[in-house]
């Protein structure tokens, strides 16, 4: 499970997600879990976002990772790997 870790650095915010998918060049998905407190019934529900990263190295699926926000680098990809936090059981 990830959770989402919000910092700012400045202007720039950092979120820490898994890997779902590599299957591009230098792009990989990081999926961001939530955890959202329903208004009426006063539950937690997870909720999940996913972002388009920019990954310069090789990742594998399951990679927890760190990512920041950057300037557009195409049309949704507006985020960076920053680090791997945690690499995927082999």
């Amino acid at each position: 499970m990830a959770e989402e870790k919000k910092k700012t650095q400045g202007n720039m915010m950092t979120k820490t997600g898994v890997v779902v998918s590599n299957k591009m060049e230098k792009t990989v998905v990081v999926a961001v879990e939530n955890l959202v407190k329903h208004g009426m019934y006063q539950k937690y529900i997870k909720r999940t976002s996913k972002f388009l990263a920019h990954a310069d190295n090789a990742l594998n699926i399951g990679d927890r990772v760190l990512i920041v926000e950057t300037r557009p680098l195409s049309k949704r990809k507006r985020w960076a790997v920053r680090e791997v936090v945690e690499k995927a059981a082999s």
